[in-house]
């Protein structure tokens, strides 16, 4: 096929480009491949490890965690939850089952670990939000009442507020901090359903200050 002199001239300037550039280009181009496979293979994992959690999770489920004989069983699934599958939220929500089966076994000090594994690496805010509770709940039970406040204080989502506050509330009661308290109980008031049985609750605390 004949080019003209002016097609000619484009074809010299783009295989002079292509010369100059063809390695880099090439290698660009290698690495979005392989960027995109890799992107492909970790979704794929990703799916494969939620899958398996959701299957380990539901065994767990199925687990009385109230009743003491159970907790050898409830142990070895939520570990190996936490363990193998700890990027996914079933593993927050195995730590938490765990704690609970601890707690009923008055296995405090395991049931503690596995609340703290909880706010530390549970994926799901509500998760961590109840684990920081629970903690906050054992501090204060165990009458560490500057602990149980640092605890309340740590990052939370905000669907919680009002229970963080109505603690808080409890925990400045027992420490004789009585206008502390109102305010927290108040502040919780705000936060909590009007129509849920929590406000009442919350609502016969601040009634009993003196409010």
């Amino acid at each position: 096929m004949a080019y003209d002199l002016e097609e000619q001239e484009q074809l010299d300037v783009l295989k002079a480009w292509w010369k100059l550039h063809s390695q880099k280009v090439t290698t660009a181009l290698i690495v979005l491949l392989v960027a995109v496979a890799a992107y492909k293979a970790w979704n794929y994992y990703q799916g494969q490890q939620s899958l398996q959690a959701s299957a380990k999770y539901e065994v767990l489920n199925k687990i009385d965690a109230k009743d003491p004989k159970n907790l050898k069983a409830v142990q070895a699934v939520s570990a190996e939850l936490m363990e193998k599958f700890s990027g996914t939220p079933y593993a927050g929500r195995a730590a938490l089952t765990a704690a609970k089966a601890n707690f009923a076994a008055n296995e405090t000090k395991s049931a503690r670990a596995q609340l703290d594994w909880a706010a530390d690496h549970a994926k799901e805010d509500a998760i961590r939000a109840i684990a920081l509770l629970q903690i906050a709940s054992v501090q204060f039970q165990d009458k560490d009442f500057e602990g149980a406040l640092k605890t309340l204080d740590k990052s939370h989502t905000e669907g919680f507020d009002g229970l963080f506050l109505d603690l808080k509330g409890d925990v400045l009661v027992a420490q004789g901090k009585s206008a502390e308290a109102k305010k927290a109980y108040q502040e919780a008031l705000t936060k909590i359903d009007g129509e849920g049985r929590y406000h009442q609750y919350t609502l016969h605390k601040l009634e009993a200050l003196g409010s």
